[in-house]
């Protein structure tokens, strides 16, 4: 099962990368697999220092935000507790995690993670359908270079119909977000 959640880095300098992550997990989260493209920051980082933090969210504007790569507001973070890495405190559990192997023989990586220690802040508040919704545009939103545009469109029409009836104003304003970057990345490509 892919269990969609946001997975918080460092890089030798110690500076944060926050990406959004849906890595194959078990239902006992004692171990996980990643599989980051090559290309990305969180590749590089796990390079570098091969452990993270991954965490359950159920803020689809936190993870609107990582997936084009823009967190606007300030994240409230804490150092993790066991490794050298970053808890958000927006999450809602998360799981601190030490890389085993690196099996770098296709485009994406395949990472095996052992996690070393988890920890809860709140409950879950859930997912509804506009929630929902977002996850899938900020999906998309990542694969804009892998996608034909047409496609995208498509889906994103009717994600919005799913946003506009049961989202809130997270939701309204994470799906703009997206619905922004994905029709800039297209005319860009097609410039």
């Amino acid at each position: 099962m892919i269990l969609e959640g946001i997975v918080t880095t460092l890089d030798q300098a110690g500076r944060l990368n926050v990406a959004p992550m849906g890595p194959i997990v078990d239902e006992a989260m004692t171990s996980f697999v990643l599989r980051p493209f090559k290309t990305s920051q969180t590749y590089q980082n796990l390079r570098q220092r091969p452990q993270g933090v991954f965490h359950v969210v159920d803020d689809v504007l936190l993870l609107a935000e990582a997936a084009i790569g823009l967190p606007t507001a300030p994240l409230v973070t804490r150092p993790a507790e066991v490794i050298e890495g970053t808890i958000l405190e927006d999450a809602c559990r998360w799981y601190e995690f030490e890389i085993d192997d690196f099996d770098d023989s296709q485009e994406r990586t395949t990472l095996r993670a052992r996690v070393v220690h988890t920890g809860r802040l709140r409950d879950f508040f859930g997912f509804n359908r506009a929630k929902h919704a977002v996850l899938e545009a900020a999906i998309l939103a990542t694969r804009v270079h892998l996608l034909p545009a047409a496609e995208i469109a498509t889906q994103m029409d009717a994600l919005a119909i799913l946003v506009e009836k049961t989202g809130g104003d997270r939701e309204r304003t994470a799906f703009t977000l997206l619905r922004d970057y994905i029709e800039g990345a297209e005319v860009s490509e097609d410039s």
